[in-house]
């Protein structure tokens, strides 16, 4: 709150200091509220819960982080020069107006049903878990944790603009990273190393003979198929990583390319870390439930759970 209040205090004269942190943003900030974006609460659950459920396959989706450099060196030059505030006002200097209705439209609808909702379901769970309260005068304290995150980050994006967003993030970063590790390295500690994570996980297979354990699984995996491993997630993660509004209007805000490109090797490095501080602690919890040492209602509290026991 003091740092939101100490943002709002800056005096923003124009709509670049508003949206763009007036385009004076080192690498550093960049690279951490690309990786902060990125990764919210939906991660907390989605991909923890992922990685009790089917184990190692869906790491395949965070190593598109690579991807992250094609925008700082492709992309970039091009955004720059324009110099747009979002991906749909490029499409209007590109062709026309209608291009640019279409994908406002599109973006709207899209992050509404998918990250939006997907992000404040995931709130809730997180919130109800670690805090261990089902209801609270008389309202399911999933819904409390819910409206309480939205209502929360609206006010402050909105009062603080970009810069608000991205230096939140560069404090989240510190917080999120030590949490995770500290969960992953007590929750190996409880069940007896990584051979022992390895063993168990190794154990469980497929129809098809993958395991837990296996990263690439055969091509008549319904799930997670090498061959949409390989092709599919790189489609997919070329248009997040490169040309979605969310994550390009972090790098818009270099005070020059530089640090733009920077700010993207930081971001593609960090992404690197959540297979081991999301995916893996999943894992954890799935093994240390197969052991009877630890209580999982389902994949998805399987994040929380950890947190609210270890």
């Amino acid at each position: 709150f003091l740092l939101i209040y100490w943002v709002i205090k800056q005096k923003e004269e124009t709509s670049t200091d508003y949206f763009l942190a007036g385009r004076n943003v080192g690498w550093m900030a960049i690279g951490a509220s690309i990786f902060a974006s990125n990764i919210g609460s939906e991660h907390l659950v989605g991909l923890a819960g992922a990685g009790a459920e089917s184990g190692m396959a869906m790491a395949h989706w965070e190593m598109q982080g690579w991807l992250i450099l094609i925008l700082g060196w492709v992309f970039v030059p091009f955004y720059s020069r324009s110099k747009v505030f979002t991906m749909p006002e490029f499409l209007e200097r590109r062709y026309n107006t209608a291009s640019r209705n279409f994908l406002s439209i599109i973006s709207l609808v899209s992050y509404i049903l998918t990250k939006v909702a997907v992000t404040v379901y995931a709130g809730g769970i997180v919130f109800k878990e670690v805090f261990g309260i089902d209801e609270w005068m008389g309202i399911d304290f999933f819904w409390i944790g819910a409206i309480g995150l939205v209502v929360i980050t609206g006010i402050y994006t909105v009062l603080g603009g970009m810069k608000a967003v991205l230096y939140t993030s560069l404090l989240q970063l510190p917080v999120l990273l030590l949490g995770s590790i500290v969960i992953v390295v007590v929750g190996l500690q409880q069940l007896g190393g990584w051979g022992e994570l390895m063993e168990i996980c190794g154990a469980v297979t497929t129809e098809h003979g993958d395991s837990m354990t296996s990263l690439m699984r055969s091509h008549y995996d319904s799930e997670f198929p090498w061959t949409g491993v390989v092709l599919g997630a790189a489609i997919i993660g070329f248009w997040y990583w490169c040309t979605d509004q969310y994550i390009v209007q972090r790098v818009l805000s270099g005070r020059d390319q530089k640090q733009a490109r920077r700010g993207t090797i930081f971001g593609a490095y960090l992404k690197l870390l959540p297979v081991f501080i999301f995916l893996v602690p999943g894992m954890i919890a799935f093994a240390l439930h197969q052991k009877g040492a630890l209580e999982l209602s389902s994949s998805d509290a399987a994040f929380s759970t950890l947190v609210s026991n270890l």
